[in-house]
């Protein structure tokens, strides 16, 4: 996919995360616990999450790898099983009220950290060699910080640098100077003092000796850290902001005092401001809300305010179980998303991170004379390609029908029969090839229809009417979907996905069929693990036995809160198909083929099953070997 600008824009190990989340579930026995990047490691209670940190994206693959394994298990067998979450809360009302808030709470967090790593390790001494990469790539990282904050002048950051190496030392000529800036005496007690973590055997006893330590420092160091190098290793799910009713009904005050006094006689100005813009698909049906924080307080009311009704939403930015009003304007997806609007509570049956995504099918309407026309000039393209694969298949029957089978222990007797008296068990049977027969197989095309088409749409509606009439000649079933989710509409409780059907099952075989494939057009995102989901729900209500799904797509996919979980969500809705037997196959479009990193995202995704077509004008010969394939498979 191609973007302007990429802001932290990392490509996701599909596989990694879900070793990860594999990892997770496994030590937690639990289904139910997820895996998400976050700047600092930590697990969330309430949410059942546990994040694992970016520190490591820059280290070597299998660096990463273990260290990021590290995350999951220090965070499941060590932080969930063995910290006590109610010491961990008492200690951050206590640390707020430090003169060095961020030191005490990152010094607290590492000493926590290394206390469960030792735990860790005699409980599941497998984890050892993940916690010595961990340490290993955690000391030379400090070794840079220590060095660079004693050039800088950041102390703080500094002392939290050289503990850290002292801690995880293992040798005392691999000592570093804790705390240079202080004199001899306060030397002299820290020295004595950092010793005695290592007889802390609980959260409450690591907290005390932190504010301790910081208790001491407090009177060396000028400030605090400068930097965040950790967090508190639970996430605090009670001090997160929620939102109240109070807090949607506030109305702020304005800023000056000053009042205007009207004046019956005066004029009136008025002014209306447009809320079309160029990134909305229709002028009607917008919300545009204003807080006015400056002005002059008048004794004017607004009148552009209109009767409510039953349907109406109770809030312009919530888009829940609405119904279109007589007093406002929708247009036809509008109406079509209310139609098909999801009701809460009926689970997730399109996937966890699909719960949220609505369902919504536009009907096929009816050509056009322009796309008429533009398929008969199309079609007229693809026709030696077609002919050439009809021929192919045809012939491939024919000697299918009449190739004879010989060297049978049962059947027809040949006429040679020297291999009688040759041989010890001869074979002197043949039979004919049997009838010819039809292909039992049924196709499923879905054609991503995100913004990031628009260069190859049309070379991709070429792709897909050789497909058509290749099988329509063959008289295979198939079924052609546009599938693309709307930005504009999308919101945290509602994503509306929508399923343009150019051509369905039962009018796949009609002769006037194929012009609604021009219909399909570029529009917004692109939820692919969504839509597979729902085409592998309609190929299993299809008795063939063959059946083969063909995703079009131009690269990863992106949607509202499908960043990070997009790739994943899309491999399992791929695995899942191929295990209740659908070939799923992926032809990749565009110039993003030859970049390395997108190549592999596509093939984390969909395995060796996909086809990289970096000029779109090669999707026609890339097609065709795919087809005969599978149609040779069906019989």
């Amino acid at each position: 996919m191609e973007r302007f600008m990429m802001f932290n824009d990392r490509p996701i190990d599909s596989f990694l995360v879900m070793q990860l989340s594999d990892l997770a579930q496994t030590l937690a026995r639990s289904r139910r616990w997820t895996v998400e990047f976050a700047a600092h490691s930590g697990v969330h209670l309430a949410k059942q999450t546990i994040y694992v940190s970016q520190l490591w994206d820059v280290y070597p693959l299998p660096d990463k790898e273990r260290a990021m394994k590290s995350d999951v298990a220090l965070r499941m067998v060590g932080t969930y099983r063995h910290t006590d979450a109610a010491a961990v809360r008492a200690f951050r009302r206590t640390a707020e009220a430090q003169r060095l808030p961020k030191l005490l709470k990152q010094l607290f967090s590492f000493a926590e950290d290394l206390r469960l790593e030792a735990v860790c390790e005699r409980e599941r001494p497998g984890l050892k060699r993940w916690f010595r990469a961990r340490r290993r790539l955690h000391r030379r990282y400090f070794f840079q910080q220590w060095q660079a904050n004693r050039t800088r002048g950041a102390l703080a950051d500094q002392f939290l640098a050289a503990m850290y190496l002292r801690l995880t030392a293992d040798s005392p000529l691999d000592d570093v100077p804790l705390a240079p800036m202080a004199d001899g005496a306060g030397q002299a007690r820290l020295e004595a003092l950092w010793p005695q973590f290592f007889d802390a055997s609980s959260t409450a006893e690591t907290a005390r000796w932190a504010l301790a330590v910081v208790e001491l420092m407090e009177r060396v160091l000028p400030g605090d850290m400068v930097n965040a190098y950790t967090s508190l290793p639970i996430v605090d799910h009670d001090e997160e902001r929620k939102m109240t009713l109070h807090d949607l009904k506030r109305t702020d005050p304005l800023e000056n005092r000053d009042t205007l006094n009207d004046s019956p006689s005066g004029e009136v100005h008025r002014q209306v401001l447009s809320t079309w813009h160029r990134e909305t698909s229709r002028t009607g049906g917008n919300f545009l809300r204003f807080e006015l924080e400056r002005g002059t307080r008048t004794g004017m009311f607004g009148d552009g305010a209109r009767p409510g009704e039953d349907g109406d939403q109770a809030l312009a930015i919530v888009q829940g179980t609405s119904r279109p009003t007589k007093r406002n304007e929708y247009g036809p997806e509008a109406h079509a998303s209310f139609g098909d609007h999801p009701s809460t509570g009926n689970g997730a049956p399109y996937g966890e991170v699909n719960r949220q995504a609505g369902l919504v099918l536009l009907p096929t309407s009816p050509p056009s004379p322009t796309h008429l026309e533009q398929y008969r000039t199309k079609q007229a393209a693809v026709a030696p390609y077609r002919k050439r694969l009809v021929r192919v298949m045809e012939q491939w029957l024919e000697h299918q029908r009449s190739a004879w089978r010989t060297n049978l222990p049962a059947g027809r007797l040949r006429k040679q029969l020297v291999p009688f008296f040759t041989e010890e068990r001869p074979r002197l049977f043949y039979k004919k090839g049997e009838p010819a027969r039809r292909f039992d197989a049924v196709f499923g095309l879905l054609v991503d229809c995100s913004a990031s088409m628009h260069d190859k749409m049309e070379e991709t509606k070429t792709g897909l009417i050789l497909c058509h009439e290749t099988l329509k000649t063959l008289r295979v079933p198939h079924a052609i979907v546009g599938f693309w989710e709307d930005a504009n509409e999308a919101t945290a409780s509602w994503q509306p996905n929508y399923m343009q059907m150019a051509i369905s099952f039962r009018q796949s075989l009609e002769p006037s069929s194929g012009p609604s494939i021009l219909q399909l057009e570029p529009h917004e995102d692109n939820r692919d693990g969504f839509a597979i989901r729902w085409m592998t729900e309609q190929l299993l209500c299809r008795p063939e036995a063959q059946k083969v799904l063909l995703v079009f797509s131009d690269g990863e996919p992106a949607a509202y809160g499908y960043e990070q979980n997009g790739i994943i969500d899309t491999h399992e809705a791929v695995v899942e198909a191929r295990r209740r037997g659908i070939e799923v196959v992926n032809l990749f479009l565009g110039r993003g083929a030859d970049d390395e990193p997108t190549r592999r995202t596509i093939e984390n995704i969909y395995g060796r099953f996909r086809v990289f077509v970096p000029h779109v004008s090669e999707l026609t010969d890339r097609l065709l070997p795919l087809l005969k394939t599978w149609l040779q498979k069906s019989l």
